[in-house]
Formats: structure tokens, C-alpha cells, sequence
């Protein structure tokens, strides 16, 4: 998933240390130190217990730090950060319910305690206990087998976003240790996009030449907030989020706040100065409008739309474009629908008040600087990311890019620390398809073609996926669509032959596996966690094991390693390296202190909780981007490009005709 974020490196000459052992040095507030190292002493602890810092590592976008009480051998309970002054820019990264109840997770009688094979149908959920040996042997047989007889092609890793927060323990398919073992084994089938931001994500390179935008802290300089389905206090609630930061930002500017949402959100709970229920799906009609508005009004910004932009007008319309292609002729009706896109235009479509749409107009074109922003909802629908562009168009219309206080018109970008991560290694496969397509690669893929079905890297799979990694994920039936369909297809084991999940609990996702093996949790392992898109604020938690191993769960990493050393000591060598998970991350924090000697070392860094970093407020600039970035000549040459996109359209077959295809 592509976030709008801004990677931040630890800097020496900003490194504050501590005095002593259990004392903090608390940052002083300014950019010039703003370092603190949190201390892993309880600040209530009882004699015979002990406290040990952990991390909930969920796809939410914070990483919150965990205080948990662990005796003889079990968590008691947990609380959340509440070390450090607390204060703006600097404040304690308190959890949310999902990481609090952390313990409950931990001790549950639903735990996967033991490796189990399938013995029913897959989704039947019917296993039995096996050792150790006889499941990564079998794992070791079946992959082995399925790279000699289809080639590694065959060999897909689920989209996952379990871990997205661990180093070691990533669940990411691209970054995960299962992608380095595979990529030590020769690869396997690549996957782009993301079921949660695939539109945005494409939408916004192609508008600016990148995905970033203005951080939360830079509405300290706006006058005015509009969101366009953006509800961070529910998507990204925890401590490390961001409405902490949208509230604290809008006390120092006292910028009006107007939510644009189906529902009445807890974002807008009465923070808002206005909320404007829109019909789902119609944000692209609104902002016509109201471009109409500003257009018609003399309200844009025409000496920033002629220097940085490139369609706006027949000015800047590339001279090989269409007659009257431009942005400006689709608002006015000058374009080929030959429709005015009027706030009467608009009203009809979303439900919005034609005078509240004039208003609303009228508000973005007079406020400046105004931050816009849209959440990750709008570009959920079929062309969505074309309503993510639209979005973007409202601040580039007013020349709210590149200033203080404004915005792109994408969701609020954060700011996060840099880490040495465990290298995945280069994939000798170069074929990749769709995240969202991976059934129709095990049902059909050597019907997959570049032109119908999105292949990367070649002009079609040479075979389907055989051999299924699922790892702290589950989108094999749960995230997916047409659930009916996909257990059809993955009932069917002639198609994909071998599913191996690795998981804590028995998902849906799970009892469709072959192979079931149990994980450890991130807490129970040790690790580096860095924050990573929830906030402005960057940090790292080290984390150590908050209780030994029990029954036969097994960390990621010992798992992989285990099935490289049946696949060859050779594969096993370049898997590990010769490292276990501790000497791993001592290897990669090594990498790091080199890059800054005044970072303490790393068993004294055990001794720590976390490192703190103040970031400065970060501004997206309108010329580092999309103007002297090739994505500007891109951009010239689309028109060209796309006008032969119809003639391939016609050589598609009908859907549903996948059989008749040779």
C-alpha cells in the first residue's frame, strides 16, 4: 500500500542522550533537540513482576508502545505510554482498545498452540496435530516440487497486512522474510497495487509525480480545513494518530473545519464547523461544481495554473491533445459530453444544496491558504481514481500546493524515522500481476494477458499459481470479494495444490490452508518497530520477548529458516546468512549506528523503551515534484498514449468466455 509519508533519518548531531538509567531526556521542544529516549523502568511495579515493553503492530497506521506486566511467566496486564512530559509534538503515544486488550489476545484459549495439517475439505476447517519435522518437510516437498515442474512463477505470496509495523516479523509480501526466502529459492509471482489504496496511489503520481502532501502540523497555518471522506479519529484513532495533531494544529490557526462525508463521523463530532452529507460516490460531481463556480467567479489562481500546470487551459494543452481537451472546457461544457458542470449540475447528483455548493466554492477560492484533503474512501468505487485526481484539482484550482498551510488534495502525509530493514534480496521473477487478481492467476492465469488482466513484465503468465505462502494475513477469503467463487476455486486442489498459512489464531482464511503454523506474536519476540504513517512524530520501540515460547508456536523467522535448510544448505546460507533473529537486528542496527555513532549501543538500547524524534513540519513543494520530474513529460505524452487504448479495448473477449480462449 503506497502512504503518504516522508522518510526521516536519525541524525547525530540532534541525538539527545540520557543522564542516567531510567531518567528521560526529554526533547526541549525546538527542531535543535528533538530527541527522547522513553525509559523501560514501571513507573508502578510490584516486587515479583517485571515490565516489558511491547508494540501493537497493526495496519492502522500508528505503532503504540504497550507496558506490560508480566508474572512468572504470563502478562497480568497492560497499560498504554504514559511516560514523558506528554506534551504537543512530543506526547505520549497512547493505545487504542485494540492494543490495550493485547493480554487477552496473548492468553486465549483460541491460540494455534501446534503445526496441523488439513484433514477435510479446505474451509471446512478440519485439522489434526503434526510435529515440526513432518510439516516443513512437507512444506520444503511441495515447493520444491512446484518450482521443478511449473517454475517459481507458480509461487505466490498473499497479500497481507497483518504485521505491517515489525522488522523481522513484517507481513508485507514485498518486504517480508517470506519474499527473501523466495527470492533465495528463485523468486516467485510479484504483485502490485493494494486493496485498500490502489486508485489514490495511482492517481496522485500521475497528477503531481508523487504521493505526498502537507502534514496535519501545517494547519497551524491554514485558514480553512475541508476533508473529503477523511475520518482519522476512526481509522487512525490511536495516540500516535492523527487527530490528536488535526486538534491541537487548529487551536493555534483557528481554521473553520467543513467534514464532506456520508456520515456524520467521529472526526467531525463536533470539531466540525460544518458537515456536508453527500451522496456515496458522487465527491468527482462536487468538486465540478464548485470548479464551475471558481472558474466563472475569476476565483482560481491562473498565474500558478499557467507556470505549474500543464492542461489546464488551451495555454498549457500539449499541441498533439484533442481540441478543447483541457480541464477548464470539461467544467464549462466545452468538451466532448457538451456539459456544463453547474452547481445546479452538481446538486442533482450529490444531494448538496445548489447554494451551499456557490458557498463552498466561494469559501475554497477566498481562503488561502486552504487545506484540502481526502481520505482513502472516495477512491473506493470503480474509477476511483479519478475522483481522487478530481479532489486534487480543488487546491491546484486555487494554488493551495507548495504553500504553508495548504495541501495537495491527498490525505495528510506523515513523517517517519528511517531503520535498516531486513533485506528482501532482488527477485530473479520479474512477472507481476494485481494484488486483487490472484484467483483468476490460479483459475486462468495462462489466459492472462498484459492488455486484459494487467500482467507486468511479460505479455502473459506462462502458468497458474500452484504454491500459496498466506502469512499474517487474511485475504484468502475474508478481504477478498465474491467469496462464494473464491471458495470454489481454492476447494478445487488440482488448481492451486499447496496453501500454506502461518497465523496466531484459526481465521477463515486459515481453514483453507494445508499447512497451519503457529506464530508467535510481536510481543513475544524481540524486534524494532518504527511509527509509521499515523502522525508526524517519529519513533522506534524495541521490543523484547514478554514471555518465553510456549507450547510449539515458532517465530517467523526460525520457520523460514527452517524450510531454506530443507531446500539446500545453499539456499539456507543465503536465507540466514548465519544469523538468528537477535543477530539480525544487532547486524541491521549496527548498519544504523555507523550511519550515526551517537546512537547508543545496542545493549544499551535495550535499556530503553523508545527514541523519540520531533520532525519538522514538512510543506510538499509545487517545482520538487511535478514540474523538473519526468512524470511532467509523462503527463505531455498521455493523450498520445491513450488514444490507442480503444483499438486494444476491441480485441478483448466477451467476459465470461475465459474457456473458449487458446
Amino acid at each position: 500500500m503506497s502512504k503518504n509519508k516522508q522518510m526521516v533519518g536519525i541524525s547525530r548531531r540532534t541525538l539527545v542522550k540520557s543522564t542516567a538509567i531510567g531518567s528521560l531526556a526529554l526533547a526541549a521542544g525546538g527542531f535543535s533537540l528533538p530527541f527522547t529516549l522513553r525509559s523501560a523502568a514501571a513507573a508502578v511495579q510490584q516486587a515479583s513482576e517485571k515490565v516489558v515493553w511491547g508494540a501493537c503492530s497493526v495496519n492502522c497506521g500508528s505503532r503504540c508502545a504497550l507496558r506490560l506486566h508480566v508474572k512468572d511467566n504470563e502478562v497480568t496486564w497492560g497499560e498504554t505510554d504514559n511516560t514523558g512530559s506528554d506534551e504537543y509534538g512530543n506526547h505520549q503515544v497512547r493505545a487504542c482498545l485494540r492494543g490495550r486488550s493485547i493480554r487477552r489476545r496473548i492468553n486465549h484459549p483460541d491460540r494455534l498452540n501446534y503445526p496441523m495439517k488439513r484433514v477435510g475439505k479446505r474451509g471446512e476447517g478440519k485439522f489434526e496435530r503434526i510435529s515440526w519435522d513432518e510439516a516443513l518437510d512437507t512444506i520444503a516437498s511441495s515447493l520444491k516440487k512446484t518450482v521443478k515442474q511449473y517454475g517459481n512463477e507458480a509461487v505466490y505470496i498473499q497479500y497481507s497486512s497483518g504485521i505491517v509495523g515489525g522488522n523481522m516479523t513484517r507481513s508485507s509480501p514485498s518486504a517480508s522474510a517470506v519474499k527473501r526466502l523466495m527470492n533465495c529459492y528463485g523468486g516467485s509471482l510479484n504483485q502490485y497495487g493494494s486493496y485498500s489504496t490502489a486508485q489514490i496511489s495511482c492517481a496522485m503520481p500521475y497528477t503531481y509525480g508523487s504521493n505526498d502532501g502537507n502534514s496535519t502540523t501545517d494547519i497551524e497555518n491554514s485558514k480553512l480545513v475541508v476533508m473529503f471522506g477523511n475520518n482519522p479519529a476512526e481509522t487512525r484513532m490511536s495516540g500516535g494518530g492523527i487527530t490528536y495533531l488535526l486538534e491541537k494544529a487548529r487551536e493555534k490557526s483557528n481554521a473553520k473545519m467543513i467534514v464532506i462525508d456520508p456520515r456524520y463521523t467521529d472526526t467531525a463530532a463536533g470539531r466540525e464547523d460544518e458537515w456536508l452529507p453527500i451522496r456515496p460516490g458522487t465527491d468527482a460531481a462536487l468538486v465540478a461544481g464548485i470548479a464551475w463556480v471558481l472558474i466563472n467567479e475569476n476565483l482560481v489562481d491562473q498565474p500558478f495554473l499557467d507556470k505549474y500546470c500543464v492542461g489546464y487551459d488551451e495555454k498549457t494543452l500539449p499541441a498533439d491533445a484533442p481540441k478543447n481537451g483541457h480541464y477548464k472546457a470539461y467544467i464549462l461544457g466545452e468538451g466532448d459530453d457538451k456539459t456544463a458542470k453547474t452547481p445546479q449540475w452538481a446538486s442533482q447528483i450529490t444531494g448538496i444544496p445548489v447554494d451551499r455548493i456557490i458557498k463552498l466554492a466561494r469559501e475554497i477560492g477566498t481562503a488561502k491558504p486552504a487545506y484540502i484533503c481526502q481520505g482513502w474512501g472516495p477512491q473506493r468505487q470503480a474509477n476511483g481514481e479519478l475522483t481522487a485526481r478530481a479532489i486534487a484539482m480543488l487546491p491546484i484550482l486555487t494554488g493551495n500546493v507548495g504553500i504553508s498551510g495548504g495541501n495537495s488534495g491527498a490525505r495528510e502525509s506523515t513523517y517517519t524515522i528511517t531503520i535498516e530493514r531486513l533485506p528482501v534480496l532482488d527477485n530473479p521473477v520479474k512477472t507481476s500481476i494485481s494484488c486483487f487478481s490472484w484467483t483468476d492467476a490460479i483459475d486462468h492465469g495462462p489466459q492472462m494477458t498484459a492488455i486484459r488482466d494487467g500482467v507486468r513484465g511479460k505479455d502473459k503468465l506462462d502458468v497458474p499459481i500452484k504454491f500459496i505462502w498466506n502469512y499474517a494475513g487474511n485475504t484468502l477469503v475474508n478481504q477478498h470479494s465474491d467469496i462464494n467463487k473464491t471458495h470454489e476455486i481454492l476447494q478445487d486442489e488440482s488448481k492451486c495444490e499447496m496453501i500454506v498459512v502461518i497465523e496466531n489464531f484459526m481465521t477463515s482464511s486459515a481453514k483453507y490452508t494445508d499447512i497451519l503454523l503457529p506464530d508467535l506474536m510481536t510481543v513475544e519476540q524481540e524486534d524494532i518497530i518504527p511509527n509509521d504513517y499515523a502522525g508526524n512524530m517519529g519513533y522506534l520501540i524495541f521490543l523484547q520477548p514478554v514471555t518465553s515460547e510456549k507450547f510449539e508456536r515458532k517465530p517467523i523467522y526460525w520457520i523460514l529458516s527452517e524450510v531454506a535448510k530443507r531446500l539446500g544448505p545453499d539456499v539456507y546460507q543465503k536465507f540466514t546468512e548465519g544469523r538468528t533473529q537477535e543477530h539480525w537486528l544487532q547486524h541491521l542496527y549496527a548498519k544504523m549506528l555507523a550511519k550515526d555513532p551517537a546512537l547508543p549501543s545496542y545493549d544499551e538500547l535495550k535499556k530503553w523503551v523508545s527514541i523519540s524524534v520531533k520532525i519538522p513540519m514538512v510543506i510538499l513543494s509545487p517545482t520538487k515534484h511535478f514540474v523538473t520530474t519526468p512524470r511532467q513529460i509523462h503527463l505531455k505524452r498521455l493523450p498520445v498514449r491513450l488514444k490507442f487504448i480503444p483499438a486494444s479495448w476491441r480485441k478483448l473477449p466477451v467476459p465470461g468466455n475465459w474457456k473458449k480462449m487458446k
